[in-house]
């Protein structure tokens, strides 16, 4: 750790969190240089959801590579390009009676964030665009400007504008809807709010604290942004690709995107790609109008089917996610409901945020566990939620020592917290 402290930038997080150099990894288990093997309930930020060197992925990897297949591409036509599309049209979109067209864009969320919100300010010819607080959809200037927390949006070091926060589904509280707020102010000529060129939502949202929207409101707000002409956007970066029991997390909600947004686990093997799917009505690029450089990462395209083949051609692996989603459920309840109920639990699937009050006991929490052999990060406004992201391949005895790790955890830290 010393190269990495001395060398790299003060900007790093996660070394600081997790103080071990990392040497290995295999599904649900990582290893260091010092011989610990450590659980992941991170899995790289929602990035790994088939886990770590998944194997039979990794042999299709193997196998292009010493096919010297086109690895950097361009946009350039490639089998790897032409078999993803085609699988991932067939086995999720007509399976889903979904129709788009794929925009890949660069290789991270944020890159596919920007590309979304610069194709609804070009069909509409508005600016403004309804996000929502706590909502969190990259670092870039434009993602940073529809993102809520103020931590990040204090390091741009310049006013960030073009975006008007509206709130999120209990937001307000249960006596509120939200939804009819965000409606009496988008159809009031005096309201002050320009009309948008886009609504942005995401179904849960991940780094503002696992707040989980319900299926009424998510209806409500695709209905408002077709009322005024405004585009829907999805933003599924981490919580599609089967997170939430479903590959798409608004399947529940019956929703119809006119943009939804991928990327983290989209390659299946952590490997960048980040695509838009767009409703060929509203596709009003002109050629090359778009672009980058990593676009289209022809190897994470060949994972990213791999992924597919593997695991969504029929419904096992979906029901197996909310049959583990909802075994951790029960364990963290439990864990909440044996403390006197003083903590939050809430999640959908196989993502679960333990909100611990405070970023005192949350930090405490997760440092001791990472002590005892669990990675585990936060999140939310001060980082007071703990969030568990493990594998959607973990196995059930992993999640359930993983679990007890943070059990053990959270008691030792609220034991030290509280005067005997």
């Amino acid at each position: 750790m010393k190269t990495i402290e001395t060398l790299e930038s003060n900007v790093r997080a996660y070394s600081r969190s997790f103080p071990a150099v990392f040497n290995g990894a295999r599904g649900s288990i990582m290893f260091t240089e010092g011989g610990r093997k450590v659980i992941d309930f991170l899995s790289g930020a929602g990035a790994l959801n088939y886990g770590h060197n998944n194997q039979q992925i990794k042999a299709a990897i193997s196998d292009y590579l010493e096919s010297d297949g086109v690895v950097h591409g361009l946009d350039m036509a490639t089998p790897a390009k032409v078999e993803f599309m085609e699988t991932f049209s067939s086995v999720i979109l007509r399976e889903r009676n979904l129709s788009y067209r794929f925009q890949f864009t660069g290789p991270t969320g944020a890159n596919a964030v920007e590309a979304a919100l610069k194709l609804s300010r070009k069909i509409t010819g508005r600016h403004n665009v309804i996000s929502f607080t706590n909502g969190y959809h990259g670092q870039s200037l434009g993602a940073t400007a529809a993102s809520g927390n103020r931590f990040y949006r204090k390091a741009s070091g310049i006013p960030l504008s073009g975006t008007t926060f509206m709130p999120y589904d209990g937001y307000l509280g249960s006596s509120y809807s939200p939804a009819d707020y965000v409606r009496k102010v988008l159809m009031d000529e005096s309201s002050g709010t320009d009309l948008p060129a886009a609504i942005l939502v995401e179904t849960v949202q991940g780094e503002g604290g696992i707040n989980v929207a319900g299926k009424k409101w998510l209806q409500s707000m695709q209905a408002l942004a077709k009322e005024v002409g405004a585009i829907f956007i999805v933003d599924d970066i981490q919580m599609g690709c089967g997170r939430t029991g479903e590959f798409f997390s608004f399947e529940f909600a019956a929703l119809s995107p006119d943009i939804i947004v991928m990327s983290k686990s989209l390659s299946g093997y952590g490997l960048p790609l980040s695509m838009l799917l767009i409703k060929e009505a509203i596709d009003a690029w002109e050629p090359g109008e778009h672009t980058g450089t990593f676009r289209g990462n022809n190897l994470a395209l060949v994972s990213g089917k791999a992924a597919l083949d593997l695991y969504w051609r029929n419904q096992t692996f979906s029901q197996q996610i909310q049959r583990l989603g909802a075994f951790m459920r029960r364990r963290l309840d439990a864990i909440a409901h044996q403390h006197g109920n003083e903590f939050a639990v809430r999640g959908r699937g196989m993502v679960c945020g333990f909100d611990c009050k405070t970023s005192e006991v949350a930090e405490a929490t997760s440092r001791r566990a990472f002590v005892k052999g669990l990675i585990i990060e936060r999140c939310g406004p001060t980082d007071q939620v703990v969030k568990f992201l493990p594998a959607l391949t973990i196995a059930e005895e992993t999640l359930g020592q993983g679990l007890d790790i943070f059990e053990e955890s959270l008691t030792e830290t609220l034991k030290l917290a509280r005067p005997s």
